[in-house]
This record gives structure tokens, C-alpha cells and sequence, in this order.
């Protein structure tokens, strides 16, 4: 069949669908209507955000829910400079997110020129995987292609792909290359030899312990096939989990200390151990909250990004792999293993103390948070935000299914939740969503509301509103400071809802807090359930 001549624009929509790509995010300006020229005519469902940077959290929501790249379209300038937060989250937290973006043709001898920017290149690629310009149609399409092949090959991250005004506008032939196929992928090493001392360092420890981080909760068969409590059980091997793997290993494992390694006391029981082996981690300062593990004793490290492993200061074996493809060889390795001596006992005594701890620093939290997770329909996926109620909750909440709590842990951006809620309920309708937001956290992205009652999606919006900036008050307090500028005056949310079209509730018991959030989810549009500390008294 002869190449089908159309805009570039129009072209790049139907090679996206062509790769699998069903819906993109994005809002469109006079710098990148071109893009949305094809839009409808290759069958891609378009979501209008408010502001590029919910259409950015949309994107990420949505590669979350689905382990495929979210897509967004923006133009020139301001639209890729307020889409920039999402992509530096999204590159934190190893998401799959693709931005394309609109650029002028020509920057260097002409200037007052509409959304120009000195270099906007080099400014998205400081928060992304890589910033790259097509200046002809075949490097449009084999950027494009990059990105996706290296979405399934690599580390996910983010790639922004810029292309200039004029080339958008011109006619060219359609991109007829067949795509890439997955497989199975693996690194570069030795596997018999290095898998083998893995497993025989665990098979002769006492008291190993396992750190599952978040490069195991992604849709790989290590998650599906629960294949980290088999090794577990078969090493007789405890474990932590970061706050990005939590439901890799089942809650009611006798041996499962949670997604607790932020506890200072943590480190306690890191040093009785006699082997670590950490699994899809990084280990960062945002799973640890210090600058160390803690241990002891060797550390193992198992990753996909040679540069984690190369930062590894230990003296333990390194493995370049996949978590899935590792944990299924730990599994079916064949070696004597020696008599364990973790007790279901300490463990459940240690995680008591540590639930304790977190209702004292963050009085009223744990009930509410406890009282929020029985109500929820299984299968819920959440999407939080920074705010002391997540925080609390991620530590004390097991989850029953890995990749099913996002949070913006990296990068650590507020009004995240609203817009990620909204990308992951498009992407998994007629399964529950959920957000969990905090008053200050929601004016960021509050106008994304309009998008969830324009597309219908029965979204729980948990407000958790301290009427503060609560988290930055109390870091004051302990340094010392005066807490200064962490109060704003806040909109009568529930009205502010309602203008919007929402349905909005104000529970006064924990009782009509479940009851809303059960009505919530068979709703016809999303619900603002609006919480203050009170309700936990």
C-alpha cells in the first residue's frame, strides 16, 4: 500500500497509535495543533487537562496504572516548562512518560518571538531521561521509536521529543516500520555464576533479609506470581519493602517487617542480619530517610540500571538484572539451605512498636487510615500526595496487590494525587480509584477537578485538611524556627467542589467516612470527601 501523505503532526499520532498508544494527555495551542490534527482520525482518545502540568500527572497516572508510556502533547515554551515538574517526578520515580513538545524553528537571530525560550531543549532535559529536536520527519519517527524501545529495555524514564513548527506543518509519508517486540530481557552478565553465589550466600546465612523495592511492583511476573515471598520462603529470609513495593510481599507474611526502613530503629534489626540482598532499589534517601542502610553484614544489589550498581559501596556481588527474572532464578536454584532463625514472633513484636511510633508522631492519623483501608473494594488503586496523612498511612497501610499506592516519593512535588488519580481511572475503567490529598496540596492542581467530572470517573477524593502547611510547621518547630508562612486561607472546599460539578461530603465519624467512600466509588463523577482531625476524636 503506497505511504499516505500528511502532516507531520497528523503522521506522529497515527504512529503512536500504530505503537500501541491509546490516549494522550495534553492541551493544544497554536504551536502544536498540528499534533492534534490526526488525533481522531487514528482513533486516540484525547484528555483536555487545565494546566500542563496536570496533563503531566495525568500521563504519569495513567503509565502507573499500566505499565505503558502515558503521553503528552504541549507547545512551545510555557507548556513545556509547566509540564516539567510532572516529567522531573516521573524521572525520580521510574515512570514511562513520552512529551512532545512543539519548538521554534529557529531561536539564534530572531528574538520577541511567541513562547521563546533561550534554550528549551537543554531545560527539559535536565528533568527527563533525554531532550532531543527532530529536524527531519525519519528522526521524528525514529525518536519516537527510541523512546519506546528503551521504555521496555531499560530503566523507564522520561524522554521529550521537540519538534520544530514548520516541520510539524509539512506534508510527508507515513512511518510503515513495524515496531519493537518485547522479550525477554536480561543483563550482560554471567547469570550461572553470579545467581549461583547469590544463592548460596543466602542458602548459608542465618538471618538474611530481603529490601523489595518498586523495580519489583511493576507489571513484571515477579509481582504476579508472588515470587518474593517463594524465596523468602524457601532462604527463610525477612523483609522489608520500600514504600514503592509494599504488596510485593503479602501482608500477612509471619516474616514481612512493612514498608518501615524510614524508622530509625530499622537499623537496628538491619545490623542483626547476616546477609542483605536489595531487589529493584535504590535505596535512596527517600526509602531510608538517612544516609545509610544500616547493615552490617554484605549487601547484595540487584538492579537494572548499571548506574545504581555502580554508586554500590559494599562487599557484596552486584547483578545487572530484571527483579522478575531474578527472583525466578533464586526460586529454581538447587542448593542446601542452611537452619533460620527469624522468628514470626520478634517480627510481629517489632512492627506493634513501630505502628505505636507513628500514632504518636502523627496523632488521630492511624485510625482514620486504618478505617479508609477496610472500606475499599479490592483491587483499589491509590494516588496520593504529600501530605502528613500519606505519610503516616504508607508506613502502617500493607498493601494486598504490588503497584497499587502511588506516591511522588522522588522528586516529592504536591497536587500530584488529583491529576495521577485522573490518568490511572482512565486507564483502568470500571476498577476503583482513589486520591488522597492534603489541603495545601490541593490548590496546586485543583482545577484538574473539571476533568474528572467532565469524563465521569467515580474518584474518591480523600481532603485531609489540617488548615496548614502541617509537616513544614512541625520541621520548624524542630529547628528551632518560628513557623512562619505555613498558613493560608483555605476555600470552603465543599462549595468549591460542588461549582465544579463534584459531589462533595463532610463525614463526622469514621463510620459515615466509609459510608461516603463506598458511595463514592459508584458514583457518577467524583466525590470530595472532606476530612479534618477531627473525625478521629
Amino acid at each position: 500500500m503506497a505511504d499516505q501523505l500528511r502532516p507531520l503532526g497528523a503522521q506522529i499520532s497515527h504512529m503512536l497509535k500504530a505503537r500501541g498508544v491509546d490516549v494522550i494527555f495534553g492541551i493544544p495551542g497554536v504551536h502544536n495543533q498540528e499534533l492534534y490534527r490526526g488525533i481522531e482520525e487514528a482513533g486516540i482518545t484525547h484528555v483536555l487537562a487545565r494546566h500542563e502540568q496536570g496533563a503531566g500527572f495525568m500521563a504519569d497516572g495513567y503509565a502507573r496504572a499500566t505499565g505503558q508510556p502515558g503521553v503528552a502533547y504541549v507547545i512551545t515554551g510555557p507548556g513545556l516548562c509547566n509540564i516539567m515538574t510532572p516529567m522531573g517526578q516521573a524521572y525520580s520515580d521510574s515512570v514511562p512518560m513520552l512529551v512532545i513538545s512543539s519548538c521554534l524553528d529557529e531561536t539564534a537571530a530572531t528574538r520577541g518571538q511567541l513562547h521563546q525560550m533561550k534554550d528549551q531543549r537543554a531545560a527539559a532535559e535536565t528533568v527527563c531521561d533525554w531532550s532531543e529536536e527532530a529536524r527531519t520527519a525519519e528522526a521524528a519517527y525514529a525518536l519516537i521509536d527510541r523512546a519506546l524501545v528503551e521504555f521496555e529495555t531499560q530503566r523507564a524514564r522520561p524522554k521529550h521529543i521537540q519538534v520544530p513548527i514548520a516541520l510539524l506543518e509539512a506534508v510527508t509519508k507515513s512511518h510503515n516500520r513495524p515496531g519493537f517486540v518485547q522479550g525477554n530481557i536480561y543483563g550482560d552478565l554471567d547469570y550461572d555464576d553470579h545467581i549461583a553465589e547469590v544463592a548460596q550466600m543466602l542458602a548459608r546465612a542465618e538471618r538474611p533479609v530481603f529490601v523489595f523495592g518498586g523495580g519489583i511492583a511493576d507489571y513484571g511476573s515477579a509481582a504476579k506470581e508472588a515470587l518474593a515471598a517463594k524465596v523468602m520462603d524457601k532462604y527463610g529470609a525477612a523483609a522489608f519493602c520500600t514504600y514503592a513495593g509494599r504488596g510485593v510481599v503479602p501482608s500477612d507474611h509471619p516474616l514481612y517487617f512493612g514498608s518501615t526502613l524510614g524508622r530509625p530503629s530499622s537499623i537496628s534489626v538491619l545490623k542483626t542480619a547476616d546477609l542483605v540482598v536489595a531487589v529493584g532499589t535504590e535505596l535512596a534517601e527517600v526509602d531510608l530517610w538517612r544516609t545509610e542502610l544500616g547493615n552490617e553484614c554484605p549487601l547484595v544489589r540487584v538492579d537494572i540500571d548499571a548506574g545504581i550498581l555502580a554508586e554500590t559501596r559494599n562487599d557484596g556481588p552486584v547483578v545487572r538484572c530484571d527483579a522478575s527474572g531474578f527472583l525466578a532464578m533464586m526460586r529454581d536454584m538447587e542448593v542446601p539451605v542452611s537452619k533460620q532463625i527469624w522468628t514470626a514472633e520478634e517480627v510481629a513484636a517489632q512492627r506493634a512498636l513501630w505502628r505505636a511510633q507513628v500514632d504518636a508522631e502523627r496523632p488521630g492519623i492511624v485510625p482514620v487510615a486504618e478505617a479508609l483501608r477496610d472500606c475499599l473494594p479490592e483491587e483499589t488503586m491509590i494516588y496520593s500526595d504529600m501530605t502528613q496523612f500519606a505519610y503516616a498511612a504508607k508506613e502502617i497501610w500493607d498493601m494486598d496487590l504490588p503497584g497499587h499506592w502511588h506516591h511522588p516519593t522522588g522528586f516529592g512535588t504536591l497536587g500530584y494525587a488529583l491529576p495521577a488519580a485522573i490518568g490511572g481511572a482512565v486507564a483502568r475503567r470500571g476498577l476503583p480509584t482513589m486520591a488522597i490529598i492534603g489541603d495545601y496540596g490541593f490548590h496546586y492542581t485543583m482545577q484538574e477537578l473539571g476533568v474528572a467530572v467532565e469524563l465521569g470517573l467515580p474518584i474518591p477524593i480523600i481532603l485531609w485538611d489540617n488548615c496548614k502547611l502541617g509537616e513544614i510547621e512541625e520541621s520548624m518547630t524542630r529547628a528551632q524556627i518560628a513557623p512562619n508562612a505555613v498558613v493560608a486561607r483555605n476555600p470552603d472546599f465543599v462549595k468549591l467542589a460542588e461549582a465544579f460539578g463534584a459531589g462533595a461530603v463532610v463525614p463526622r465519624s469514621l463510620d459515615e467516612m466509609q459510608r461516603a467512600v463506598r458511595e463514592a466509588f459508584a458514583a457518577d463523577g467524583p466525590t470530595l470527601i472532606y476530612l479534618t482531625p477531627e473525625i478521629a476524636t
